[in-house]
């Protein structure tokens, strides 16, 4: 396989592989509702030969280094072609785009130096199959799986298209400019409007006729590990317009590309790809997706078959996974849980410390928070060692001073008792958050204690939980929810139920098993310790 210049972009021609197994993304929850599915055949020949333990290491302390210097001289160079296209330009101008000598010098500049900056790093062929759409065909474009920082290579073949990206960036060096210049679409976390900003402004771009260069979006919205792929946002499918998808391989013996979660950090996954000695990427355009009228007027189902469909040509599964700030979660029923939730490993961390949960005389007032310190929470739980101490507060949300509600701690630790019943625990927590109504008998569970207790429980972010509350109130005249209400959506509705026993079944705390062998936690699960490569 010949080595190509800096500027080759190989279109190839499918060819059959031995397919390779499946390989298990998601949690066990949830594994019931994937269908086991074999990869498809390998699209793209000559995979890349692996390298020696000893190449590597070579290659790491020699070649690594110079290539990324280079790389980072070429970003650098990035900036005048970037600052030149939008120099002397309002506001107003770059809401239009560009024409004349602008886009023709400054683009080809800012894509020939793209392509040597990744050239440099290590990328020296970027291999296409199919053919890209053109504007008016596809507006938008959807790229997947997204794992690893190095997916913008997809820009290049693409001809550089506009991006979605975080308004913040705006103020890192050199990436800045970098936004400018493509004239991005750029949405703040921090200011609601501005996603509806940006809605309008990609439905605006997406149906000008062709006016607007494509958009490109990684619908992820984060890095996952190529294994499955995560439940696509709405924001790329709501203008209804076609689309065209893009799939993203690595074909490299050794994976060094991907940045995940719980994954190496951005230097690590740098320094081991610059020290590939060759490093294939392959970008395959699929044909363009036409949207049904009704995926047209409901862009989550629209989402949802696109994802179907780059998931099959990839031959991974299609999840419901998807990250809430840094929180993977699953859907299951009306509800969003945690992948993994911390709650497990609080019951590591108190056990590691020779503290039994049902042994703690808690106190906690029903109805009524009390606040405590690092140091209250210590004495409660009969700590010493400082470092599980600040483990074990760590994992409860914590006000402006630094202080937890012993609610919450109350509730935590009669999940992690083997001695405690899913009845019992449901009436336990209703009785610690449930507040007395201005007017009416009895107490009810608010929306603020709804959410705390699904957080804590099973890792739900708050703001899904806190909209689960206001669905269930409005087939009632009250604004909260009484015991019964309660304990019949998470005991008695099948799907609940599972889910509360398969997260928080009771059981004894077992004796230290033996390395390797799966390991029964307390509150009733089986973990299996994960093989390399998982």
């Amino acid at each position: 396989m010949s080595q190509g210049s800096p500027g080759d972009c190989v279109p190839l021609e499918p060819t059959s592989a031995a397919s390779a197994p499946p390989n298990p993304f998601v949690h066990e929850l949830h594994l019931s509702r994937l269908q086991r599915i074999k990869r498809m055949p390998a699209q793209f020949p000559d995979p890349i030969p692996p390298v020696s333990s000893s190449t590597f290491c070579l290659l790491g302390t020699l070649l690594a280094p110079i290539r990324v210097l280079l790389a980072f001289i070429v970003l650098f160079l990035l900036w005048p072609f970037a600052w030149l296209q939008v120099a002397g330009l309002s506001e107003e101008q770059l809401q239009e785009p560009l024409t004349g000598w602008r886009k023709t010098v400054c683009h080809n500049g800012v894509l020939g130096l793209s392509r040597l900056l990744f050239f440099l790093l290590g990328f020296l062929r970027i291999r296409v199959r199919g053919q890209r759409a053109s504007c008016l065909q596809a507006p938008v474009l959807v790229a997947a799986p997204h794992s690893t920082f190095f997916d913008p290579i997809v820009l290049l073949p693409c001809d550089l298209p506009k991006v979605v990206s975080r308004a913040e960036n705006l103020s890192v060096p050199v990436i800045g400019a970098l936004l400018r210049f493509n004239q991005a679409i750029l949405v703040s976390r921090h200011d609601p409007a501005s996603r509806r900003r940006v809605v309008e402004e990609v439905r605006r771009r997406a149906t000008s006729g062709g006016k607007w260069p494509q958009v490109l979006f990684f619908p992820e919205g984060t890095c996952s590990n190529k294994k499955a792929l995560l439940k696509f946002k709405p924001g790329a499918f709501i203008a209804g317009v076609p689309v065209q998808p893009v799939l993203i391989r690595y074909p490299n013996s050794l994976d060094t590309t991907s940045w995940a979660w719980r994954g190496p950090g951005v230097l690590k996954v740098l320094w081991l790809t610059a020290s590939q000695p060759c490093s294939i990427v392959d970008v395959e355009f699929l044909p363009v997706y036409h949207p049904s009228p009704e995926e047209s007027r409901d862009p989550t189902l629209y989402a949802n078959n696109v994802q179907r469909v780059m998931a099959q040509a990839l031959g991974i599964p299609a999840t419901e996974c998807e990250f809430v700030g840094s929180l993977p979660v699953i859907v299951v029923g009306r509800l969003k849980v945690a992948l993994e939730p911390k709650l497990w490993e609080l019951g590591k961390i108190l056990r590691k410390a020779g503290l039994s949960p049902g042994c703690v005389d808690t106190g906690a007032e029903p109805g009524r928070s009390r606040m405590i310190n690092q140091d209250e929470f210590a004495g409660q739980l009969q700590l010493s060692d400082p470092q599980a101490v600040a483990s074990a507060f760590s994992y409860f949300q914590k006000d402006a001073s630094g202080l937890v509600d012993f609610r919450d701690v109350a509730l935590a630790l009669a999940a992690l008792d083997g001695g405690t019943d899913l009845e019992e625990l449901t009436r336990l927590a209703f009785e610690l958050f449930a507040e007395e109504p201005a007017e009416g008998p009895g107490h009810l569970l608010c929306k603020d204690g709804f959410s705390t207790i699904l957080h804590l429980l099973l890792g739900s972010p708050h703001p899904a939980a806190q909209t689960l509350h206001a669905d269930l109130c409005q087939a009632g005249p009250q604004q909260g929810l009484s015991l019964c209400q309660f304990q019949d959506f998470f005991l008695r509705d099948p799907v609940h139920r599972k889910l509360f026993s398969t997260y928080l079944r009771p059981s004894q705390t077992p004796n230290a098993s033996s390395p390797g062998s799966p390991t029964a936690l307390a509150n009733g699960t089986v973990h299996t310790p994960k093989h390399k490569g998982d």
